[in-house]
């Protein structure tokens, strides 16, 4: 490549990582490999072996919770992989398509969602592995308290919010480098686990039966199974968005789908193994318990974690403000979203009862993704058939050529969350529906809100029922051939 393509590539990425712009052919410098380094990254986190005891802590065998992990990820996974694929072949962020199901000013509605929720995540990701690294800081001779809490956010906060303001390139780059590192780590943490701990690998649990049984699987299903893919659907475009178009689709899908599912299944099986050894001791602390000299190369794994996520959060929600059309420069706002986060954790060290709290509400407010994924699955591969007219959904808002809010797709949504907001059984009383409730304590969130959502849009979402453009759209006119 000649020295002025690379300086135009480097104009056209600083453009795209400030603004909102779709991302030209010229800046499409991204790999598969990237792809499959950044949810690798994303998901290498304490959180999904703790998650993966679950099963084991409410009566399901090792056999039972690991088939579940698996087949829930599969599946979960796998619809995650036609969202990856909208961001390489429009080169748009996943709020800004929701333009073209939602209408222009109608997509405020997923993009402030979004926004929110992700930044609440990054908060409660830095707070939620503080315990666990004092823990394994102490292995090493040194006992911390609240101050050192403080000083750990304050470092991996500063590293997140840096990495997320640079952009695309540095994601890509730090989870390139780091995340085989960690994965390393995970082996050695693995095999010395299993080998110091006397692992039930036949574990038969409660004897779980009929709607008991039903409830238990239905319940890791959402926690780590499909719901655990779902809630990485509103990210996906904004990283896939940096491919080229030319890319084999099915090595993106793939790349993408192996990179969730690999860390995902991994640290849950290994939570899962270790909660068989006993079932009131959590697994975070059994791994701690048993580490020794490895305490270090664990502490970093630990640390990577919510590093690797939260620069994804604070990019994304970036992300969202733009779409909610404010008109900042996109690393301005990363750094603005980092600092409340950085405030809100620090608030989380000495509220730890709200912070639990909160980390159940976020957990259970995941309810929404489900029927917004299945409006934008519907509107994107079967009404528009992957053909949508990038250019419109960047029209300012009075002067939008597309609907201002397309009904059918608020309403769908609408009722699809309350939908599967009825058949939620989560941690908090309100995250308890009278559905759910009324047939055993069965979680079906994430398959009655997308069953209900997609059904209502196929229906109503029809263009020819609901236009996808306003009265200011007037179609270029056909030119004459000579």
């Amino acid at each position: 490549m000649s020295t002025a393509e690379t300086k135009i590539d480097k104009e056209a990425v600083d453009k795209v990582e400030t603004t909102l712009l779709p991302v030209p052919d010229n800046a499409r410098t991204s790999t598969a490999g990237h792809q499959f380094w950044i949810w690798s990254g994303a998901n290498i986190a304490p959180i999904n072996w703790v998650l993966g005891s679950l099963g084991i802590e409410i009566g399901l065998s090792l056999t039972q919770t690991i088939g579940v992990l698996v087949i829930g990820n599969v599946l979960g996974m796998a619809a995650f992989g036609f969202f990856v694929l909208m961001g390489q072949r429009t080169g748009v962020s996943q709020m800004v398509m929701a333009r073209s199901a939602f209408g222009r000013r109608g997509a405020y509605l997923p993009a402030a969602l979004q926004g929110l929720i992700s930044a609440g995540w990054c908060a409660v990701n830095t707070w939620i592995v503080l315990d666990l690294t004092l823990a394994l800081i102490g292995k090493l001779g040194y006992h911390g308290g609240t101050d050192l809490k403080i000083v750990i956010v304050l470092v991996v906060m500063g590293l997140q919010i840096w990495l997320a303001a640079r952009g695309f390139d540095s994601i890509a780059k730090f989870e390139r480098y780091t995340v085989p590192v960690t994965f390393c780590v995970l082996v050695a943490m693995t095999i010395v686990a299993w080998s110091r701990n006397s692992v039930q690998w036949g574990y038969a649990g409660a004897h779980l039966h009929g709607a008991a049984l039903l409830s238990a699987e239905t319940t890791i299903m959402t926690a780590i199974g499909i719901g655990w893919g779902c809630t990485w659907f509103a990210y996906a475009s904004d990283y896939s968005r940096f491919l080229p178009r030319a890319m084999s689709r099915s090595k993106v899908f793939f790349a993408s789908v192996f990179g969730q599912f690999l860390p995902v299944v991994w640290l849950g099986v290994f939570g899962a193994t270790l909660a068989t050894v006993t079932q009131k001791v959590d697994p975070g602390a059994l791994v701690v318990t048993n580490f020794g000299i490895m305490a270090i190369p664990v502490l970093l794994l630990v640390l990577h974690g919510p590093i690797a996520t939260n620069i994804l959060n604070i990019y994304s929600c970036s992300l969202c403000a733009q779409t909610l059309d404010w008109r900042l420069n996109r690393r301005k706002i990363a750094l603005l979203v980092g600092s409340i986060a950085l405030a809100f954790s620090i608030f989380l060290v000495f509220q730890t009862s709200f912070a639990n709290t909160l980390d159940s509400w976020l957990s259970g407010l995941v309810m929404w993704i489900a029927p917004w994924g299945a409006v934008t699955l519907i509107h994107f591969y079967y009404f528009m058939r992957q053909k949508v007219d990038v250019d419109l959904l960047y029209d300012p808002p009075r002067r939008s050529r597309i609907a201002n809010v397309r009904w059918s797709a608020i309403i769908s949504f609408a009722v699809g969350a309350f939908a599967a907001w009825c058949f939620e059984y989560g941690e908090v009383g309100w995250l308890q529906g009278p559905a759910a409730k009324a047939i055993g304590n069965v979680d079906l969130t994430w398959l009655v809100g997308a069953v209900v959502a997609g059904v209502l849009y196929f229906v109503l979402g029809r263009p020819t029922r609901s236009p996808l453009f306003s009265s200011n759209y007037e179609p270029e006119p056909v030119k004459e051939v000579v």
